[in-house]
C-alpha cells in the first residue's frame, strides 16, 4: 500500500466528514487507507462515519489521548509505505495526493512533507512553513520582529516564498506526509508532550535523524484553523507546558533563557487568547450559488430569508466585481455535486477578499460548512 491517512478527530464531527470526503477523492487514483482515530468525542462523530463511511477504519479511543499517542495509535495500524498525518479540520483537493507523493519519490534524503495551507477565507497561513524556534527565533515571533526583516524572518521561513518550494525545517502538524518507516524510527510523536508543540517536536527530530524536510506549494490545503481548539483557560496551560516540554527537551536552559520565555509564553499567551475570541459576525449582504441546482437554491433562499444568485458559469469567467457594491459583504457557496476540491479551493485563492466568505454544500448533506476567520470556530448552516 501507498499511503496512509491519519486523521485524529475530537468533537468535530462535520469538518470531520468534510474532510473524510475530500480524502476519499483524492485517494481515487492511489493505493491507499484513511483511518480515523477518535479521542472520545462526546458529539456524533462515530456514529456519522459508520453510517457514512463504513469501509473507513474507526478507532475509537476511551479517552481522550492527546495529538501525539493519538497519532501513535492510527500509525500502529497504518500499512502505507507513506502516511500522512491529518487534522480533521481540513479539506484536500483531488490532486493533493498525487503531487505530494509524486515530489517525495524525487527525493534522495526524504523527510517530512508540508504543503501551502489556507484558512477558510482562502489566505495563506505563513504556518505552512517555519524555522526551528530556538530562543532568538523565539524571540523575533512574540515581539514581532519578524515583519520588518528577513532577517528576523526564520520563525516563518522567509528564505521562501508561499509560491516556492524549498527545504524548510518545521512543518504544521495539520499535514505532515512522510515515510512510515521514518516515523517509526524517531519514535512518532513524543506522548510526553500532550499537544501543541508536538510538531516541532517530530519535525525537529527528522533533521536531527539527517532528513530533509521540504514546504512543496504545488498543491494547497484548507485548514479551518483553531476548529478541534478552543482557547480557554486549560489550553493557555497546556500551551505553555508544551513550549516548555520543547525548549527542556532540546536546549541548553539557563537562568536567563528560563526567565525569558517564562515572560515570552505569558506575552505569547496573552496573544492567542485574544486572537481566540469569538467576533461578531456580520451577515452577508449577497449569496452567489456555485451550482446548476435551481431547487437548491430556492432551498437556500427560503432558509436564509433572502435572494440567492445561481451562478452556473465557470468560474474563471465571472466577474464577482458585479457583486462587491460598496459596503456589501457577499458569501459564495459552492454546491460540492457542481464544484470539485480543486476548484473549490482555486476559487478561493483567486478571490480572497474581505468582504467575501465561502461555504461548502458537501455532497449528499444537508448542512454549509465554512468559517469566516482563522482566529474563531467554524460555522453550520442547516438546510
Amino acid at each position: 500500500m501507498q499511503l496512509s491517512v491519519i486523521i485524529l478527530n475530537y468533537n468535530v464531527r462535520y469538518f470531520l466528514e468534510l474532510c473524510v470526503l475530500s480524502v476519499q477523492k483524492a485517494l481515487e487514483t492511489i493505493d491507499g487507507e484513511i483511518i480515523v482515530v477518535d479521542n472520545n468525542s462526546s458529539d456524533d462523530s462515530c456514529l456519522m462515519m459508520k453510517q457514512r463511511f463504513p469501509n473507513v477504519k474507526l478507532i475509537e479511543n476511551k479517552e481522550n489521548s492527546g495529538f501525539p499517542k493519538g497519532n501513535n495509535i492510527g500509525v500502529a495500524q497504518a500499512k502505507g509505505e507513506y502516511i500522512c498525518i491529518l487534522n480533521p479540520d481540513t479539506v484536500v483537493a483531488e490532486d493533493t495526493f498525487t503531487k505530494i507523493l509524486a515530489f517525495a519519490e524525487r527525493q534522495k534524503n526524504l523527510g517530512i512533507v508540508g504543503c501551502k495551507l489556507i484558512d477558510g477565507t482562502g489566505n495563506f497561513l505563513p504556518e505552512s512553513k517555519r524555522g526551528v524556534p530556538t530562543p532568538f527565533v523565539a524571540f523575533t515571533k512574540i515581539f514581532g520582529l519578524y515583519k520588518f526583516s528577513n532577517y528576523f524572518g526564520k520563525y516563518y521561513a522567509q528564505h521562501l516564498q508561499e509560491n516556492e518550494t524549498g527545504k524548510v525545517d518545521i512543518l504544521v502538524g495539520a499535514f505532515m506526509v512522510m515515510k512510515r518507516k521514518l516515523y517509526l524510527e524517531v519514535g512518532g510523536f513524543d506522548e510526553n508532550c500532550f499537544m501543541y508543540s508536538d510538531d516541532i517536536d517530530l519535525s525537529y527530530m527528522v533533521l536531527q535523524n539527517g532528513k530533509s524536510n521540504y514546504y512543496f506549494h504545488e498543491t494547497t490545503v484548507i485548514h479551518y484553523k483553531g476548529e478541534s481548539t478552543i482557547k480557554d483557560g486549560t489550553y493557555m496551560k497546556r500551551f505553555q507546558e508544551a513550549m516548555n516540554f520543547f525548549y527542556k527537551k532540546h536546549f541548553k536552559v539557563s537562568v536567563f533563557f528560563s526567565l525569558f520565555m517564562k515572560i515570552g509564553i505569558l506575552f505569547f499567551s496573552f496573544i492567542k487568547m485574544f486572537q481566540g475570541k469569538q467576533k461578531t459576525r456580520v451577515a452577508p449582504d449577497k449569496y452567489v450559488l456555485m451550482s446548476d441546482n435551481e431547487t437548491l437554491r430556492e432551498k437556500l433562499e427560503f432558509q436564509l430569508k433572502t435572494e440567492v444568485f445561481l451562478q452556473r458559469n465557470n468560474i474563471e469567467k465571472i466577474d464577482y466585481s458585479q457583486f462587491l457594491i460598496k459596503k456589501n459583504n457577499i458569501e459564495i457557496v459552492f454546491d460540492n455535486n457542481y464544484v470539485d476540491f480543486v476548484k473549490i479551493i482555486q476559487t478561493m485563492r483567486l478571490i480572497k477578499n474581505k468582504k467575501i466568505t465561502f461555504k461548502i454544500l458537501l455532497q449528499k448533506t444537508d448542512f454549509l460548512i465554512g468559517s469566516n476567520s482563522n482566529q474563531d470556530r467554524g460555522m453550520i448552516v442547516k438546510v
